[in-house]
């Protein structure tokens, strides 16, 4: 903002005659580098000198060249005696970066430390503008301001528009040594209406590193907080690590202190989210039940490299209460956080070393769950001391594929039974090409289980199994090039035959509660996707993959197919998609049109009748005047993890409805339920420096003692300064 002094200043240094006469004189070699690098073009339709005065004067379309910068005047004046330089009339300074500063008269000295200008102004590289009556260069490197106007938004585009923010300050003044600008009576002007007063602001240089320094605060009227404001303050502690300092105040609860810690060291990174505070609990309307007590959260993670192959870290996620992310809105409790990613309302902390080389992979991990939902009994979730994974594997030519591999699973629980698992194992494969353009790929695999059990819940101290399968996939793929579209198929077939009577009904199911074999799964032997229940017993799998690519257009792709088994095992639950000894027909289909439309469906169809059990269909779309996602799903009871059908669809985006505004909206809808789960509508403006919403939401989800609430909030960034609000469901 203020480097206008260094280009009046060139002129001084070109515009003396002695320069080059000086180096010549007292016999030594000018250094014709500096010259050069001194030397200024200017340009003038007349340039002469005046005696008295001791000056020399470049008048008319004065243009002078320095350094890469360019400086165009009415009239630029250098006296000799003074050692001055001044450009009048319609001064313009463009620097080699592309800011061009203005203004109406510019003076400064040829020590380049002091100087003035008088109706000044600068458009900067990021589209900014900022104003000012007058700025003065001090030689102790402050510059000052008066009369302050900075903005973002295009201010030349009509006569007399208003810019759609502005920020108004009485002084400004940067202090180069410290790379800060602070602002004394500043207002903050939204559509030409004040909206903030600041006594007193501060913000870094736009040239500067990251400095300490308030952040945009968040406020608003929750149904459970009231009305609320949290002031974030961001402290550069050093260049590899800093934290941002959060205190809210409501008017329903007590304050809370939040804070986010962050942190990189030579090997990895650290990260730390927590809060505090002293209150009771509140239900959705602010009302206060039980005893006052410190509550908070703690979100972290690390990672560390130990070696170029090894690396170890941590994730922690932890809070005294089962709501109290509910309660204050808290983000991050579905983030991955190390190895393993935690469930819905299940808080995951880890810490773990994984290893991986060219023929190895291995990870070591100790994890501890915390329950979040209702149902959720203290102790009845396990502590895994610790899960082991190891695998080495060789290429072996033309011989094939294998593998060895080992684990283990120590499950410990205050409530509920314990269980030890440890497993190992060997895979081979091969790859072939057979005549006639078919793919053969023959496998095997074997694996041995052991568990320590607890008698008293099992009725076994121990268990002991060998599990595998063997057989072969066989593929023929087809590709049919075109001159507009390039179409592929891909019938493939899957045969093995494994152990019979897999599935001990001693063995507790830990890892498996949760999984369907699906279109991913089609052609794997094996179709669980964990440790505890196996597919055994013979089985064969079919399935078709179809893609067709246009050459410059969308392209369209989908696998079908089916699972038979010799016999029915009864550990399998309907759900799983293995249970009897035919599974339902599974199948996926992409249609992708690049920005336009994308959709992406996944169905399973009963095996009897081909009625649907199960969709799952996705859509996100972008064009000029919309965008938007989408989400429609479905589940039949028969093969509900929970017994009972679910039905539901979420919507979200955006319609433009004139060049500057548009509707925003957002919707979860629980069809079984017949209700809103959450919902937000409001209207948006935005424009090149600045985008605001007004925002209606209410949420129908209930939790205990919370239950439905609903708010009205402004949300608005502004180009440069930042956001204010959150885009979060309160």
């Amino acid at each position: 903002m203020a480097n206008w002094y260094h280009y009046a200043a060139a002129l001084a240094l070109a515009a003396a005659p002695s320069l080059g006469a000086s180096a010549q004189e007292d016999g030594s070699v000018p250094d014709q580098t500096a010259l050069a690098q001194q030397q200024v073009v200017l340009e003038a339709d007349y340039v002469y000198e005046l005696s008295e005065e001791n000056s020399i004067v470049a008048e008319g379309n004065v243009e002078a060249l320095y350094d890469g910068r360019i400086l165009r005047a009415d009239k630029l004046i250098y006296n000799r005696t003074t050692e001055r330089v001044r450009a009048t009339g319609n001064v313009v300074i463009i620097d080699t970066d592309g800011t061009q500063q203005f203004s109406d008269e510019v003076e400064v000295g040829s020590n380049l430390a002091d100087g003035y200008a008088i109706g000044y102004s600068a458009r900067l590289p990021d589209g900014a503008t900022i104003v000012a009556n007058s700025a003065i260069r001090q030689a102790d490197g402050i510059n000052a301001m008066d009369q302050v106007i900075y903005t973002a938004c295009p201010i030349c585009e009509g006569k007399g528009k208003t810019p759609t923010w502005s920020l108004r300050a009485r002084r400004a003044v940067l202090d180069q040594e410290s790379q800060m600008i602070s602002y004394r009576d500043a207002v903050l002007e939204v559509m030409g209406i004040p909206v903030f007063y600041f006594p007193y602001l501060a913000h870094p240089d736009p040239s500067s590193d990251r400095r300490s320094g308030l952040m945009i605060p968040s406020a608003g009227v929750s149904s459970k907080l009231g009305a609320f404001y949290q002031q974030p303050y961001y402290w550069a502690i050093s260049d590899s690590s800093d934290l941002t300092i959060s205190p809210m105040v409501s008017e329903n609860v007590n304050p809370m202190l939040e804070l986010d810690y962050r942190k990189r060291f030579y090997s990895g990174a650290i990260n730390i989210n927590t809060s505090i505070t002293h209150e009771q609990d509140f239900d959705s309307d602010g009302v206060k039940f039980g005893d006052a007590k410190w509550r908070g959260h703690l979100y972290g993670s690390g990672r560390f490299a130990i070696s170029p192959e090894w690396q170890w870290g941590f994730g922690v996620e932890t809070q005294t209460d089962d709501l109290y992310d509910r309660r204050y809105d808290i983000a991050g409790q579905m983030e991955k956080r190390g190895l393993y990613q935690s469930q819905p309302r299940r808080l995951l902390s880890q810490i773990y070393a994984v290893g991986q080389g060219d023929s190895y992979y291995t990870d070591l991990s100790l994890l501890s769950l915390q329950g979040l939902r209702a149902t959720d009994t203290d102790g009845s979730l396990p502590t895994v001391t610790p899960m082991f994974f190891g695998e080495k594997y060789w290429d072996f030519g033309s011989f094939g594929f294998a593998s060895v591999n080992a684990s283990t699973a120590i499950l410990r629980r205050d409530v509920g039974q314990d269980s030890q698992r440890v497993s190992v194992g060997a895979e081979w494969s091969d790859y072939k090409i057979l005549p006639g353009g078919f793919t053969f790929e023959p496998f095997a695999e074997v694996r041995s289980d052991y568990y320590q059990l607890d008698k008293d819940a099992s009725g076994e101290d121990n268990v002991t199994r060998v599990v595998g399968n063997a057989g072969t996939r066989i593929a023929y793929p087809l590709v049919r090039p075109g001159k507009v579209v390039d179409i592929m198929l891909e019938p493939e077939v899957m045969a093995a035959w494994g152990t019979s009577n897999s599935n001990n009904s001693a063995i507790p199911n830990e890892d498996s509660l949760l999984f369907e074999s699906d279109e991913t799964l089609l052609f794997q032997a094996n179709a669980t996707t964990g440790y505890d229940l196996y597919d055994g017993d013979g089985k064969i799998s079919a399935g078709l993959t179809a893609r067709a690519v246009w050459k410059e257009g969308p392209e369209l792709s989908a696998t079908v197919g089916r699972r038979w088994r010799s016999r029915s095992d009864a550990a399998f639950n309907p759900a799983s998609n293995l249970d009897g000894t035919s599974a339902d027909w599974v199948a996926s289909a992409t249609a992708d049109f690049g920005n336009p439309l994308r959709v992406d469906t996944r169905v399973r169809l009963d095996d009897d009748g081909l009625g649907l059990n199960r969709i799952d269909a996705r859509f996100t779309t972008q064009t000029k005047r919309f965008r938007g996602t989408g989400q429609y799903y479905k589940i039949n009871e028969t093969v509900s993890p929970t017994g009972t059908p679910d039905e539901g669809m979420f919507l979200s985006g955006e319609v433009r409805v004139t060049e500057r505004y548009s509707i925003v909206f957002g919707q979860l809808r629980d069809i079984t339920e017949n209700r809103n789960a959450q919902k937000q509508i409001g209207i948006a403006y935005e424009d090149e420096c600045s985008r605001i919403e007004l925002v209606y939401s209410r949420s129908e989800l209930t939790d205990r003692t919370l239950g439905p609430s609903e708010n009205i909030q402004v949300r608005f960034s502004l180009k440069t300064l930042g956001k204010f609000g959150s885009d979060e469901f309160d």
